[in-house]
C-alpha cells in the first residue's frame, strides 16, 4: 500500500540557516544518500527559490524512496523553545501539532491512504495533531475526502504516540456530535452515540439514560421549565466511570449544558447564524468525550459524567419572559430571558452533582456571548471558588495549547443576578449586557455549595474559523484535551 511520510525540520537560526531535520529526518536523509538535505538547502543556497523552510509551512518531494513516493517535510520553528509565559501554553506542543497538521493534510490531498509521522521529539503532540488535523466532519456528503490512516514512524515512542491518539480522538468525538444537524443529533441520539462509545468499557463504566420522569421526581423543575418547549423529550444522561483501585474515592464530577438546539425560546434569536445552535450542546459533548477518553486511557480515578439533554424552542408549552420556576435546591427563578436557557439546566445538574461526595465539580457550557465578546476564540474563560482547581486546569492547558483564562466570580455579579422582582434570582443581570459572563456564572454559584467548583464558560471556543491551525473549519471540540488532562493529573495527585 502507498505511504506517505511526514518528516520534521528546525529553523536554522538567528542568522537565518538550512534547516535542521529532525532525528528521524537525519535517518531517513542516510537512507536516501543525503539528497533529502540537498533538496531542503536548496531554497536557502538560491534565493530565487524563496526562504528556508518557516515554522508551519511545509515542503513536498517525490520519489526520493521506494517506500514513501511522496515525503512531506514541514517546518517545526525554533528547537527546544519551551514554555511561552507570554502565550500560557507549550511551544513545542503547539509547533508540532500545527505542522505535522500541515503536513497530513497535504498526503491526504494526494489522495495517499497511509502516512508515517515523525515523533518530531513528542510523540503525543505529533499524534494529535496528525488525528486532530485529518479531521472533517462529511458523514452526510456524497464527495468524501481520502480517508488517511496516520501511525508512528519508528517505535521508540509507541505508548506516547498512542496517548495522543485518544487525546485527539476524544476532541474529535466532540467535534462530530457538536457538528451534526440537530436533527441528528437529539437528546436521545446524544446520549445512545455516547452510550455505544461506552460498550466496550462495561468494567468500569455505568450509564444511566434519565427519562423525563425521572427528572420530574428529582424536583428538576428549571431544567424541565426548558425542555417543555419542544417536541423532543429531555433525557438526563448520567456516567460512572470506576477507574480508581478504590470504588469508593470521591469522583471528579464533570458536568455539561446538553442543548442540542437552542432557537433561543420565546426569547427568539435572530434566524442569520442561528444554525450554529446545534452546537450549543458543546459542554456535554466535550464532558462526555473527556469521560469516554478517559475510560480508553484507563485512568487511575473515579469520574462522574452529568449531562442535561434537551431543545430550547418556542411554542404553546414554552417559557414565556416573566416565568418563575422552582430549581431543585428549591430556589426560585424569574426567567427575564428564555435565550438565557443553559443556566437553568446547570442550576438543576449542578445541585444533583453535590449527591456524589465529588472531589472537585467542573462544569461546561456554551453559555454567553458575553464570553465570546470578552476572549474570542483564544481561551475558555474560567470562574472557579478554588485556586487548587484552577491551578491545575491552567498547568493541564499550557500542555494541551487549549487554554484557560481566570474570570472573576465578584459580589458585585451576585448582587445584579439577586436583585430580583419576582423570585430568589433572575436569569440575567439587572443591568442588560454588562458582564454577561460574569452574571451567568454569579448565578451558577447560587447551585454550589462544594469548596471545588469551576465553571468553563466556552462559547468563545465553540467554533474554529483558522485559529487553531491544527483544527479545520467547524465545530472545535475545545476544550475536551485540556478536560482529559486535568482528570489525569488529579489521577496522578491520588496516587
Amino acid at each position: 500500500m502507498t505511504e506517505g511520510l511526514v518528516l520534521g525540520a528546525y529553523s536554522g537560526g538567528k542568522d537565518g540557516g538550512a534547516s535542521q531535520l529532525t532525528s528521524a529526518g537525519d535517518a531517513f536523509d542516510g537512507l536516501v544518500s543525503g539528497r533529502l538535505r540537498e533538496l531542503l538547502a536548496l531554497p536557502f543556497l538560491c534565493s530565487r527559490s524563496g526562504p528556508p523552510l518557516k515554522k508551519g509551512k511545509a515542503r513536498l518531494f517525490h520519489g526520493l524512496h521506494q517506500d514513501f513516493p511522496s515525503v512531506v517535510v514541514v517546518g517545526l520553528g525554533k528547537k527546544n523553545a519551551g514554555v511561552n509565559d507570554q502565550e500560557n501554553w507549550n511551544e513545542d506542543k503547539e509547533n508540532i501539532r500545527a505542522a505535522v497538521a500541515v503536513g497530513c493534510r497535504q498526503i491526504q490531498d494526494l489522495e495517499i491512504p497511509r502516512v508515517e509521522v515523525d515523533p518530531c521529539g513528542d510523540a503525543q503532540a505529533a499524534a494529535e495533531g496528525a488525528v486532530l488535523g485529518l479531521h472533517e466532519y462529511n458523514e452526510l456528503k456524497q464527495k468524501k475526502k481520502t480517508v488517511v490512516t496516520p501511525q508512528l514512524h519508528g517505535s521508540a515512542e509507541g505508548e506516547a504516540w498512542q496517548r495522543g491518539v485518544l487525546y485527539a480522538e476524544g476532541q474529535n468525538l466532540a467535534r462530530y456530535l457538536m457538528e451534526a444537524p440537530a436533527n441528528f443529533i437529539t437528546p436521545t441520539k446524544f446520549a445512545e452515540c455516547i452510550e455505544q462509545k461506552l460498550r466496550g468499557f462495561s468494567s468500569t463504566v455505568k450509564v444511566h439514560v434519565r427519562t423525563e420522569s425521572w427528572i420530574a421526581t428529582q424536583e428538576m423543575g428549571a431544567f424541565l421549565s426548558v425542555a417543555k418547549g419542544s417536541a423532543e423529550p429531555p433525557v438526563f444522561l448520567e456516567i460512572h466511570y470506576s477507574g480508581a483501585a478504590n470504588t469508593n474515592d470521591s469522583p471528579l464530577v464533570f458536568v455539561g449544558k446538553g442543548v442540542t438546539f437552542d432557537s433561543g425560546g420565546i426569547s427568539l434569536k435572530p434566524s442569520s447564524g442561528m444554525d450554529a445552535m446545534r452546537a450549543d450542546m458543546g459542554g456535554a459533548a466535550t464532558i462526555c468525550s473527556a469521560i469516554v477518553t478517559a475510560a480508553a486511557l484507563k485512568l487511575p480515578l473515579n469520574i462522574v459524567g452529568l449531562a442535561p439533554l434537551c431543545e430550547n424552542m418556542p411554542s404553546g408549552k414554552a417559557n414565556k419572559p416573566g416565568d418563575v420556576v422552582r430549581a431543585k435546591n428549591g430556589k426560585t427563578i424569574q426567567v427575564d430571558n428564555t435565550d438565557a436557557e443553559g443556566r437553568l439546566l446547570l442550576a438543576d445538574a449542578l445541585c444533583y452533582a453535590h449527591s456524589f461526595n465529588a472531589r472537585a465539580i467542573v462544569n461546561a457550557a456554551t453559555l454567553t456571548g458575553a464570553m465570546d465578546v470578552a476572549l474570542g476564540s483564544a481561551a475558555t474563560g474560567v470562574f472557579t471558588n478554588s485556586t487548587w482547581l484552577w491551578t491545575h486546569l491552567y498547568e493541564a492547558s499550557i500542555l494541551t495549547g487549549d487554554r484557560v483564562w481566570r474570570m472573576p466570580l465578584f459580589e458585585h455579579y451576585t448582587k445584579q443576578v439577586t436583585d430580583c422582582a419576582l423570585a430568589d434570582l433572575s436569569n440575567v443581570g439587572k443591568y442588560s449586557r454588562a458582564g454577561g459572563a460574569c452574571t451567568a456564572a454569579a448565578f451558577l454559584k447560587e447551585f454550589v455549595r462544594a469548596p471545588h467548583w469551576a465553571h468553563l464558560d466556552i462559547a468563545g471556543v465553540m467554533a474554529n474559523k483558522d485559529e487553531v491551525p491544527y483544527l479545520r473549519k467547524g465545530m472545535a471540540g475545545r476544550p475536551t484535551r485540556t478536560l482529559v488532562e486535568l482528570a489525569a493529573r488529579l489521577a496522578r495527585d491520588a496516587a
